[in-house]
């Protein structure tokens, strides 16, 4: 089992930024890879950021530069630093792991954290 910890969401007024965190614990913790996604309000979870093991990164189109996500692999952490950030930008952000087990990938989920960008 995989527990996974989000913090650092926030208000802020569009165009500033936020740091979210995200840590992932139990017990022979092997992650593959690991990722952000959001929710908004009415609307359907959606892929923003992941990146491998070995650090292969890929972002959403609607990034479009301003998100930047890294991990530290030896604390089984991650991050996503979101700068100029626009009210569409509002919603939940959930943390996503990933393990293989017997040829499967089993996902992981945090229980997510309230981003919100006013106007």
């Amino acid at each position: 089992q995989v527990q996974l910890v989000e913090s650092g969401g926030g208000l802020v007024e569009a165009g500033g930024s936020l740091r979210l965190s995200c840590a992932a614990s139990g017990s022979r913790l092997s992650l593959n890879a690991m990722g952000w996604y959001r929710q908004a309000p009415g609307k359907q979870r959606e892929f923003v950021a992941t990146i491998t093991t070995g650090g292969t990164i890929k972002y959403a189109d609607f990034v479009e530069g301003r998100f930047t996500i890294s991990r530290d692999n030896a604390k089984n952490t991650m991050s996503l630093q979101m700068n100029s950030l626009k009210p569409e930008d509002t919603a939940v952000y959930y943390c996503n792991a990933q393990t293989r087990f017997m040829g499967d990938t089993i996902n992981y989920w945090g229980q997510g954290t309230q981003v919100t960008a006013s106007s």
